[in-house]
């Protein structure tokens, strides 16, 4: 919660700037309004907008919940307040709504077409900077789980990291007396040959960059036979299309960066009574 409280009041310095012009010159007296929806989708970003109206101090009460489906010309909340105090907060409550609801929407999409599966869908770093907390909520309010948050959650070894490496046994035993004994470490790999080697060096997670539906069920053969306890993720140029077909693979995670960067906003408007 500090770090929301924190991420809303610099939305409202960024906004304000020096002051709002309107302020002096506002209305006196308490007015209403709604913020009412203008696209299909799924509500994301109450909890951030609650603050909102705590901290610019006006009553908001929200009709909707995060994760709720939402239709065009649903009343989403209603407003009260000082004209000034409602009228400078317009901009950033409707952002964050339709930010987050525009992202939880894209996940639902997602989560949906691998419901019954078992497989988890996860989100990825590909985030606005500034904007990971944010966003990532937004994704697990519309079915996605979070995958890294940072660089200091998961030993992560990408096609770049591996470069540098010349021995990746030695170098994960290494790792292993440095990092957390809870830590786990994940290693990306293209082709057959490269699994075979994270999977012998030590790995907890393989991630299956880039292999198209035959390849990934080679791996998950292999590792079921050999490695059961390795996680599988899928990952790379997955989309809506495809993912269905993924699911069906037998890996036990696929992560997917359009989930975020590839999302819409939705459309909010507030309304005066």
């Amino acid at each position: 919660m500090i770090n929301i409280k924190k991420f809303v009041k610099n939305a409202i310095i960024e906004d304000n700037g020096r002051g709002d012009l309107f302020f002096d010159v506002a209305p006196k007296g308490r007015f209403t309004a709604r913020a009412i929806c203008k696209s299909d989708g799924i509500l994301a970003g109450v909890q951030y907008a609650k603050v909102l109206a705590r901290t610019e101090k006006f009553d908001c009460k929200f009709l909707k919940n995060d994760g709720d489906e939402i239709k065009v010309g649903d009343v989403i909340a209603e407003l009260e307040g000082k004209a000034s105090i409602l009228l400078s907060s317009e901009r950033t409550f409707l952002n964050m709504l339709q930010h987050a609801s525009g992202i939880a929407t894209m996940a639902n999409k997602y989560a949906k077409l691998i419901e019954g599966t078992g497989v988890v869908l996860l989100d990825t770093r590909k985030t606005r900077p500034q904007l990971r907390d944010f966003e990532k909520y937004a994704s697990r309010v519309g079915g996605a789980i979070n995958h890294r948050l940072g660089l200091d959650d998961c030993l992560m070894l990408k096609d770049t990291h591996l470069r540098t490496i010349s021995n990746l046994e030695e170098f994960i035993k290494k790792a292993r007396k440095r990092i957390s004994w809870v830590t786990k470490i994940e290693i990306e790999c293209e082709t057959f040959d490269q699994v075979k080697e994270a999977m012998h060096a030590g790995g907890d997670i393989i991630m299956c960059d880039n292999m198209n539906i035959e390849q990934i069920k080679e791996v998950v053969e292999f590792r079921n036979a050999n490695y059961p306890h390795i996680l599988l993720e899928a990952s790379g140029n997955i989309n809506l299309r495809t993912i269905k077909e993924y699911a069906t693979t037998g890996v036990d995670a696929i992560s997917s960066g359009s989930i975020i960067h590839q999302s819409t906003w939705l459309d909010f408007s507030m309304k005066f009574d």
